[in-house]
C-alpha cells in the first residue's frame, strides 16, 4: 500500500463498492470488520497508530516473545527492559529485533555509552542496517539524516522510537549512493559513516552546508521520472498525534531537508516510518508541538503544508532548462 493514505483511499472504495453491489449488502458487521482490518494494517505499517481491541494481547505476546528469546537474562533485568518501551515499540519490530536491541541497550547502559551504532547487513534486503542508541533531543532525527547523508548512504527505510528513560532508539536501513554500487557494508563506507554520526552529533560539522557541496545533477535516467509533491496531514488517524505523509521525488539528502524544516517549525518528530519506492519518497511523521499537544491551529496547518512543499519543490536545473535552439550566424555576404 506504500502509504498510510493509499491504505486509507482502499478502505474508501473497498466500502463504496460493497454498497454499490445493492441494498442490504452493507451492514454494521461489514464495517466493523473493515474498521478492524484497516486499524490493524495501519499498526502494522507504522507502528505508530492506536489501534483496535486487542492492542494489549498483541503488545503481551511481543513482550513474552522477547523473554523467550532471552533466556540468559534474569527477571528483573528483563522487567527493566520492558519498562522502557512505550506500546507503540513492542510493535513496531519482530521478536529478533527486539532482542537485538535488548542487548544493545543493556551493553549501552553497563558501559555508560553515551552514543551506540550498531550497524549489520541484512542480505535479504541488500540494506544495512544502521541502529543507534543516544539521548533525545530536539533535531537528533535531522542531524543524523544528515549525517547518513554526507556518508554516501540513502536511507531506504527508517524508523525512530524515543524510550521512556528519554534515550533514542533510531533504525535506519542504508543503501549506498554512486558508482560504488547499492551495498553500504564495506569497513571504510561504515567507518565513515560512524565518523560522520559521531561528528555531526558533536557539533563538528555544519551540514546544511557540507550537503549542498555534495549536491550533483540527477542522471538523466531518473529525470525523466516526476512524482508530484504532496503532503497529508492527519488529525484523527492518532491518538496522540498529528500525523504528517510526505511524498515526493526522493534525492541525497531529502529526509535531512524535510526533518530539519519540521525542527524549524518547532515540531517534536516522535515517530516516523520512511520508505522509498523506486524514484518516489513516501514519508511519514508522527508528530507534536512544542507543548507535546496534536497541531491543531489551522494557520499552523498551514505553515507547515508550506514549508515542506517547498521542499520538495526542488527542480533539477538540468532536467528544467529547455534544449537551446541552434543560432544561425549570418555571414557578411547575407548581410549585405
Amino acid at each position: 500500500m506504500k502509504s498510510p493514505e493509499r491504505l486509507k483511499l482502499l478502505l474508501v472504495l473497498t466500502v463504496a463498492d460493497i454498497r454499490a453491489v445493492g441494498p442490504g449488502r452493507w451492514n454494521n458487521w461489514k464495517a466493523t470488520l473493515l474498521r478492524q482490518l484497516y486499524w490493524r494494517s495501519e499498526e502494522m505499517m507504522s507502528g505508530g497508530v492506536v489501534g483496535a481491541d486487542g492492542r494489549e494481547a498483541r503488545i503481551a505476546n511481543a513482550q513474552r516473545a522477547l523473554r523467550a528469546q532471552l533466556p540468559d537474562w534474569a527477571p528483573a533485568d528483563i522487567d527493566h527492559h520492558l519498562a522502557l518501551g512505550y506500546p507503540n515499540y513492542w510493535l513496531a519490530f519482530d521478536p529478533p529485533t527486539l532482542a537485538q536491541h535488548a542487548r544493545l541497550i543493556h551493553d549501552a547502559e553497563t558501559r555508560r555509552a553515551p552514543l551506540t551504532i550498531d550497524t549489520r547487513f541484512d542480505p535479504g534486503r541488500s540494506v544495512t542496517e544502521v541502529t543507534i542508541y543516544t539521548a533525545d533531543h530536539a533535531g537528533l532525527f535531522s542531524r543524523l539524516a544528515g549525517a547518513m547523508a554526507l556518508a554516501g548512504g540513502d536511507i531506504v527505510d527508517a524508523r525512530i522510537t524515543t524510550m521512556t528513560n528519554g534515550m533514542a532508539l533510531d533504525v535506519f536501513s542504508l543503501q549506498g549512493t554512486g558508482p560504488g554500487g547499492i551495498r553500504f557494508d564495506s569497513g571504510e563506507k561504515l567507518a565513515r559513516l560512524k565518523a560522520s554520526v559521531e561528528k555531526a552529533l558533536a557539533g563538528d560539522i555544519k551540514l546544511a552546508p557540507e550537503l549542498a557541496k555534495r549536491v550533483s545533477p540527477l542522471p538523466p535516467r531518473t529525470r525523466v521520472f516526476r512524482v508530484p509533491p504532496r503532503v497529508l496531514i492527519d488529525n484523527k488517524a492518532s491518538a496522540g498525534y498529528t500525523v504528517i505523509e510526505v511524498n515526493g521525488r526522493d534525492r541525497p539528502g531529502l529526509l535531512y531537508d524535510l526533518t530539519r524544516a519540521l525542527t524549524a517549525l518547532n515540531l517534536q518528530i516522535a515517530s516516523a516510518k520512511i520508505s522509498t519506492y523506486g524514484n518516489a519518497a513516501v514519508d511519514v511523521f508522527y508528530v507534536k508541538d512544542i507543548f507535546g499537544l496534536k497541531v491543531a491551529h489551522e494557520t499552523k496547518l498551514t505553515q507547515i503544508r508550506k514549508e515542506l512543499l517547498a521542499v520538495l519543490d526542488d527542480p533539477d536545473p538540468a532536467a528544467e532548462q529547455p534544449k537551446a535552439k541552434p543560432v544561425r550566424r549570418r555571414t557578411a555576404a547575407a548581410a549585405e
